[in-house]
């Protein structure tokens, strides 16, 4: 049937908006708005844009695409984020920002989606396409060619990079766009440059352009002889251990896995994006892998004779730098949408959506499961690990707390739904070895950027993906300097979420890396600068973040200890507002007892006795690691 020719006269923003509003997803029969609305923050490269555009589209009602106003160009980026990993990246939003500075704030943002592998659209404004009024305000001139802008610095960190200095150039490269973003293997930060003369340049579009689409997000099914494969290498293990990965939350995989793992016996270690797909408490569950795990997953990890790694990326934390499996006959069967997962170390490649892939290798195991006797030592294991969680969560420590007993008291209050978001500093390995998750969205660690200033901006991007949840944004005094303005945004638009923020006068996690490497914790702590020794180590600097966070309009309770902690937290879930909870703790810890290793390189030679005596603990350690060939 041949196409509409009719034409409608907009401009290139006006197009965009009203083509956003009608793309939808769909998978598994459920169809959804994939772009349910558009950050941003106007600047004079696209407030008569996309601006007057997306004010057009609420006035007229040509087009349902909400505007939302951050308060930092990343922070927008991180709340879409955070919005597309808690729906599982079926939506997400896209972001608009001013010529310059304003963009190029997003380039760690898009970093972050890539990395994560979670879509987001980013819509950077860009200079004039006919260079007419070259150079304009916050223009980059750059001698090696006229149409090089900042915004080439999008290209390495964005899955699919398109710059519209023609209006027709957007009905192929918005096309192009949808398919990057929802495309499991290849989505990511997709990056439409658009400059400002070209936002607002008119042009007759055809009808067809705008009709409703569905991307259909599909389930591939393993290839029946990789299946065959994949199973004969599981039925000859003696201590198989399975790693869950983001892959199976985001694959909705939980049922396929808890069913797998009761009809196999197999043991379940989880990643952080992996953290609650099986719960905590189950039997087959053994806790966290890696360089900040638990005692029970590496020590079956460095038996394991076959791992069986599911939706992993297998992140050097994953693998304590090559060194957590460390059986010298070990090798992998990978279950992973993405070859480009599926093939490392040298692995048996069953190339698969998480959820079928599992339920075709149960089928394909049926009457198969491990010996009894490991069946019972790898719950041993698990129950000592319990043992030694509990003495983390209880730890009477002072005069400040331990961090670890701020997180016991949090999960006690907490419920099985609630939210808890962080990424940086030390409370992703503490979390990740002593978190007890009994949901896949209860624990969102974005831990593969691991970026700074994440946390406010993106639990409100996990609030507002799912309102039922209390949510919870756990942040150091670190990562609050580095963004907490979204809280303003929270508060403007009636967002409800508790931020707990550790105030130990510095970097934690940085400090004890320092220390262990030799570094004596140089330029860690938060410090007046001492006419005596020039460095930044005489007293506490009088920083008052509670006050802060007031300022920008949340409500405020300090908490002294543990008690007031747990009740404070009590007391800001029954608030409907957004509340922030300030604690102090002991910024050296004790953290929870490590069982695993991360490379991080020592100075080969110093004239400090510490690094001397850093660099052999290091070189030790490096005698274990080794590639899986």
């Amino acid at each position: 049937m041949a196409q509409s020719t009719q034409t409608v006269r907009l401009t290139t923003a006006q197009a965009l908006v009203r083509f956003l509003a009608a793309q939808y997803s769909e998978r598994d029969g459920v169809e959804q708005r994939f772009i349910p609305g558009v950050w941003g923050i106007f600047g004079h490269g696209n407030v008569a844009g996309l601006g007057q555009a997306l004010l057009q589209a609420a006035t007229t009602g040509a087009a349902d695409l909400p505007y939302y106003l951050a308060r930092n160009e990343q922070g927008m980026v991180h709340a879409s984020v955070g919005f597309a990993k808690t729906r599982n990246r079926l939506q997400t939003f896209a972001c608009t920002a001013s010529t310059g500075p304003g963009s190029t704030n997003m380039v760690t943002g898009a970093a972050l989606a890539t990395t994560n592998r979670v879509p987001v659209l980013l819509l950077p404004s860009d200079m004039f396409a006919t260079r007419l009024p070259d150079p304009v305000l916050q223009q980059l001139e750059d001698t090696r060619g006229g149409d090089v802008s900042v915004n080439d610095a999008f290209r390495p960190v964005s899955k699919y990079f398109d710059r519209i200095t023609r209006p027709e150039q957007l009905i192929p490269a918005a096309q192009a766009a949808m398919r990057v973003l929802t495309d499991p293997v290849e989505t990511g930060a997709v990056t439409l440059c658009l400059p400002q003369d070209v936002q607002a340049e008119a042009h007759d579009w055809p009808v067809e352009f705008f009709r409703r689409r569905v991307w259909h997000i599909g389930r591939p099914v393993p290839e029946p002889d990789a299946l065959a494969r994949a199973a004969d290498v599981i039925r000859r293990a003696e201590r198989p251990l399975l790693i869950a990965g983001g892959g199976v939350v985001y694959s909705e995989a939980c049922t396929a896995l808890r069913e797998f793992a009761e009809a196999t016996g197999v043991p379940v270690a989880d990643t952080h994006a992996g953290k609650g797909a099986l719960p905590w408490d189950h039997d087959r569950a053994v806790g966290g892998v890696g360089s900040t795990g638990a005692r029970s997953a590496n020590t079956l990890a460095r038996e394991a004779d076959v791992v069986i790694g599911v939706g992993t990326r297998y992140s050097d934390f994953t693998t304590a730098s090559h060194t957590v499996f460390a059986n010298p006959d070990v090798v992998f069967v990978n279950l992973n949408v993405a070859r480009l997962d599926a093939a490392k170390h040298a692995a048996t490649q069953l190339v698969s959506d998480a959820r079928t892939g599992l339920e075709a290798l149960r089928r394909e195991l049926a009457g198969w499961e491990v010996a009894a006797d490991y069946r019972a030592r790898t719950r041993e294991l698990a129950e000592e690990w319990a043992e030694t969680t509990d003495a983390c969560y209880r730890l009477d420590h002072g005069p400040l707390p331990a961090q670890t007993a701020v997180l016991g008291a949090l999960n006690d209050v907490l419920d099985d739904r609630d939210v808890v978001v962080n990424a940086a500093g030390s409370m992703p390995g503490d979390l990740q070895a002593l978190w007890r998750a009994r949901d896949p969205k209860a624990y969102h660690v974005e831990y593969a950027y691991s970026c700074m200033g994440y946390e406010v901006a993106g639990g409100m991007g996990v609030k507002m993906a799912d309102p039922s949840r209390e949510v919870v944004v756990l942040v150091g005094d670190g990562s609050y300097l580095m963004m907490a303005q979204e809280i303003v945004t929270m508060v403007s638009e009636g967002i409800k979420v508790i931020i707990v923020v550790v105030q130990n006068h510095g970097f934690a996690s940085i400090g004890s890396l320092s220390e262990s490497l030799g570094s004596q914790r140089f330029g860690t702590r938060y410090r007046y600068r001492d006419p005596s020794t020039g460095r930044l180590d005489g007293s506490v600097l009088p920083v008052d973040l509670a006050a802060n966070a007031a300022s920008l309009g949340a409500r405020v309770i300090r908490a002294d200890g543990i008690a007031e902690f747990r009740a404070a937290v009590a007391e800001a879930k029954a608030a409907d507002t957004t509340t922030v909870v300030h604690v102090e703790t002991d910024p050296e810890g004790p953290n929870p007892p490590g069982s695993a290793w991360w490379d991080v390189p020592v100075s080969q030679v110093s004239d400090l006795d510490s690094t001397r005596d850093a660099y052999l603990t290091y070189h030790s350690h490096k005698q274990a690691q080794r590639h899986h060939l």
